[in-house]
């Protein structure tokens, strides 16, 4: 018969662990010595060694208590092979983008969406613009993997439309004009008739829980008071409120 503390050293846990683990309904109390003392057995340290396992596998104490409990079945354990195997894949992944970014290639984006910025320059965009937008991007893959790719290829498309791209154009260029310039409101009326033109009154629906489209309009405005005050003027205009934008550009 063992002591808490000899079993805690054999199994190579905490005697706080095991006390857990006893509170929690994970490891049945063992019977007590004549002074009162907990004493364990060969089967309490097969049991604890169970638990432990299940535990440094990363499955919640509240689903230990529910596998001891009924068995263990097998459904429910290759249930957990799965989750760990799924685990392992997510790891490996971090692994390689960690092997990456040591490597100072970190390649968070999609091919098309690094072609698409390596194609800006060629068109007229400025450097500025082109850091702004890998950003950007990164920020919404990352964020909205499930429509990054949708709202990537309608950008996508206005830039290669020949009657929008001036206007995307402008609106890189106009970053250095003070807010007040008549520049500036020329092009909000550029965009809100290029946008009219091209939704109609169905504008664009975001996600109204995620504070991501916020946020990459606010970096947007951040970078300049003219790009601050022209999206003041669209959304104005458009009648967009301020927590719905997630214009990159």
């Amino acid at each position: 018969m063992l002591t808490i503390g000899q079993l805690a050293g054999y199994v190579g846990v905490t005697t706080k662990t095991i006390r857990v683990y006893h509170a929690k309904g994970l490891l049945p109390e063992p019977g007590r010595d004549a002074s009162g003392y907990r004493r364990y057995s060969a089967a309490d340290a097969v049991e604890l060694i169970k638990v432990r396992t299940l535990a440094e596998a990363g499955v919640p104490l509240a689903r230990i208590r529910e596998l001891r409990s009924g068995g263990g079945s097998p459904e429910a354990l290759r249930q957990i092979d799965a989750d760990l195997a799924a685990r392992i894949r997510g790891l490996q992944n971090a692994r390689e983008r960690l092997r990456q970014l040591a490597g100072g290639s970190l390649a968070a984006l999609p091919g098309p969406v690094v072609t698409y910025l390596g194609q800006l320059p060629g068109l007229g965009f400025s450097d500025r613009w082109v850091a702004l937008q890998h950003d950007l991007w990164l920020l919404v893959f990352a964020t909205h993997p499930e429509t990054a790719r949708t709202t990537f290829r309608d950008q996508a498309a206005m830039v290669a439309d020949p009657a929008l791209l001036p206007v995307i154009l402008e609106y890189d260029r106009v970053h250095d004009l003070d807010p007040h310039d008549p520049r500036v409101d020329a092009l909000a009326e550029k965009i809100v008739s290029a946008t009219r033109a091209r939704y109609g009154e169905d504008l664009p629906a975001y996600d109204a829980d995620s504070a991501i489209p916020a946020l990459v309009q606010g970096a947007v405005n951040a970078s300049s008071p003219a790009w601050r005050r022209l999206d003041t003027l669209l959304r104005d205009r458009l009648g967009v409120k301020p927590a719905t934008s997630d214009r990159p550009s």
